[in-house]
């Protein structure tokens, strides 16, 4: 691969911001959908991915401590300065990028926001439980933010809805044929009170 510092058309000494901004401007330049229907549009493809992977790969190379500018024990030394990052990988999708930058934030720096973010990776994973306990925690942290609440809500209201197959916590995970036989009749006393109207009673 070439020098990811290359890529990015940065110096080996240049700062973590001055990194994240030029490839900023280099997303913004080569994402494809600005070349929706046009013939450069595989071209641009591939150059945004060398541009992520260059990022990646010198953010990681930070993170590990092979370069400590503007880091401590490996880590970003305000961890809030982060967060947007995070939000960006998380609204791209790339959730696993996310979840490592949030894991190397150190328990004693984990605020309101952070728990929020890892909340958000866990509920788009689909593990409602322990996303709902992230925002509850965000929440309590920081009880005035709007966004952390309704977090929690959509996320109660999520558990429970839905069989997540890499559910551990809480008992085996899955479904029995007691929740089944259980279901059923739910819904047929359901359909009885209600004159035959299917109407959820859970």
């Amino acid at each position: 691969m070439k020098d990811p510092y290359a890529v990015l058309g940065v110096s080996k000494n240049a700062s973590d911001d001055e990194i994240k901004n030029a490839y900023r401007e280099l997303a913004r330049k080569y994402h494809p959908d600005n070349y929706t229907d046009n013939p450069l549009s595989d071209l641009a493809g591939e150059k945004m991915k060398e541009i992520n992977e260059a990022y990646d790969q010198i953010m990681n190379s930070r993170r590990s401590g092979k370069h400590n500018n503007g880091y401590a024990g490996g880590f970003d030394s305000n961890a809030s300065s982060s967060f947007p990052e995070v939000r960006s990988l998380i609204n791209q999708g790339r959730l696993e990028q996310a979840q490592e930058i949030l894991d190397g934030v150190p328990p004693q720096s984990r605020n309101a926001e952070w728990y929020f973010l890892n909340g958000t990776v866990l509920y788009r994973r689909g593990w409602f439980d322990q996303a709902f306990t992230s925002f509850a925690t965000a929440s309590r942290m920081d009880p005035s933010n709007v966004e952390y609440r309704n977090a929690v809500n959509n996320a109660q209201r999520q558990q429970g809805r839905q069989y997540n197959p890499y559910r551990t916590y809480g008992g085996t995970g899955g479904c029995d044929g007691c929740d089944i036989c259980s279901s059923l009749i739910c819904a047929d006393c359901c359909c009885e009170c209600m004159g035959g109207d299917l109407i959820p009673c859970c």
